[in-house]
């Protein structure tokens, strides 16, 4: 992934610099407050600490809500953080990320009552928020050392989760990285308005403080090494590769300059180290309908373009992206049109100028045939998906709809080797669906390892010992 397209271009319209200095700190600042501890407090005391609880339920990480929200409301943050990150180690980000109105937060009881859930999200954040910047003596500690060594290829959140777990199960863990940093889409692929203050590596630096885990970066997979070296010199591989391509439009004009992937653009913008130096359009289109477009767009808008839009080929109720993120769109000026398939770009003197849709139409109303709209545009940010190389793992991985196909437990066709997150087929490009992937691998690389040193050894101590529980 390229992060470095959008700063220093020189480009008519497209141009950095175009906020007084002030307004991109207030512009990109976070963007949803942080509860103080008595707000904490009263919102802790409307749970209902419901048996059997459906908030839990609807969560992909199976963190138990009720549980860590009682302990706030006790003042024990600590033991609240603790039943949070022992079932999610990146529970930091998921508060700041995670669709709660579409998950927790929709299941909760208040939420069926009088529509006003309790704020699962920003209790979560408070929680882990506080062992962060008072983290005393370790949450975790790890197990005694099994001798069994674990590669992970890809240092996002089903890797990171991966190495947290198997770490904590007494294994060495090295992660490789293609990129500069850790972190995956928490780095490079989240608006910066919702992580800020480095919080990503603040997080990553807290799950390695545990030890027995390496994390090399600068290394990709097919190039710095194969997958078949990974196989003779560990134990077991884990491969949470991502989806490292990009989704092509396929339609006229798409080389034009002014056109880039919207992951990239998002991914510079993190990497700035001064905003005021990433370039942006006045009229700014952004083609999808998902998360990342959601991003894409606000963050055009914060940094100061004249214009923002985004178009989708269906309707609003098929977009991804929820209804909350819809509306901060809105709220930041960004105009969203529905039912517009990209037909051309059009340029002058190579770069960008205008995109042709296709008017499509919801079913049963009449269209007219060959019905158009042409919007200005000198930047274009496509977020319509991106997809999985496999050239890097090499032929050998059993694909399916052009994913890594593997079992319920993340097993892959080859043995020994396990893979999560994006690259599986069924993944989902949210950071609990990753770290939900992530503990499925873990508990069945554990198994397997423990089941390995039963099989030489009947006398070992990892005999019959199961680490995972649930």
């Amino acid at each position: 992934m390229k992060t470095h397209a959008p700063i220093g271009i020189n480009t008519p319209g497209i141009l950095p610099g175009r906020l007084a200095p002030l307004r991109y700190t207030e512009n990109f600042s976070d963007i949803e407050k942080p509860l103080a501890a008595a707000e904490a407090i009263i919102e802790a005391d409307r749970c209902y600490y419901c048996f059997d609880a459906p908030c839990t339920q609807a969560c992909p990480a199976d963190i138990n809500v009720p549980s860590f929200i009682h302990r706030i409301a006790q003042g024990n943050l600590r033991g609240a953080a603790e039943a949070i990150l022992s079932a999610n180690p990146l529970g930091g980000m998921c508060a700041r990320v995670c669709p709660t109105e579409t998950l927790c937060e929709l299941a909760c009881v208040r939420n069926d009552q009088d529509g006003q859930p309790v704020k699962i999200g920003l209790l979560q954040r408070y929680a882990t928020d506080h062992v962060l910047e008072n983290p005393g003596r370790p949450l975790f500690v790890r197990s005694s050392a099994t001798g069994k060594r674990v590669a992970v290829v890809g240092a996002g959140p089903a890797g990171l989760t991966v190495a947290h777990r198997l770490a904590l199960a007494g294994h060495e863990i090295v992660v490789f990285d293609a990129m500069a940093k850790a972190g995956g889409l928490n780095e490079y692929g989240l608006a910066a308005y919702k992580t800020t203050d480095d919080f990503a590596q603040r997080e990553i630096q807290w799950l390695l403080s545990m030890g027995g885990i390496e994390i090399r970066t600068g290394q990709r997979l097919g190039v710095d090494f194969t997958l078949e070296q990974l196989r003779s010199e560990y134990d077991a591989v884990f491969l949470g590769l991502g989806l490292a391509g990009v989704v092509a439009l396929g339609i006229e004009g798409e080389s034009s300059a002014g056109i880039m992937d919207a992951v990239e653009f998002i991914g510079a913008l993190r990497q700035a180290q001064d905003l005021s130096q990433v370039a942006i359009g006045r009229h700014v289109v952004v083609i999808g309908g998902g998360m990342t477009a959601i991003d894409a767009a606000v963050q055009a808008s914060k940094l100061g373009a004249r214009e923002v839009t985004i178009v989708y080929r269906r309707g609003e109720d098929q977009m991804k992206a929820s209804a909350y993120e819809q509306e901060l769109a809105r709220k930041n000026h960004v105009q969203i049109r529905f039912w517009a398939t990209p037909m051309a770009f059009h340029s002058e003197q190579g770069q960008v100028s205008s995109v042709t849709f296709a008017l499509n139409h919801p079913q049963n109303e009449p269209a007219d045939a060959g019905e158009t709209l042409t919007l200005p545009a000198d930047m274009v940010l496509k977020a319509v998906g991106q997809r999985y190389l496999p050239d890097a793992a090499g032929n050998a991985i059993a694909l399916e709809h052009g994913r890594i196909a593997t079992d319920d437990q993340c097993r892959t066709s080859l043995p020994g080797v396990w893979a999560g997150g994006d690259c599986r087929v069924g993944g989902l490009d949210l950071t609990v669906d990753a770290v939900r992937d992530g503990k499925l691998a873990a508990s069945a690389i554990d198994t397997a390892l423990r089941a390995q040193d039963s099989a030489n050894d009947p006398d070992s101590d990892l005999c019959d010992k199961e680490f995972f529980h649930g």
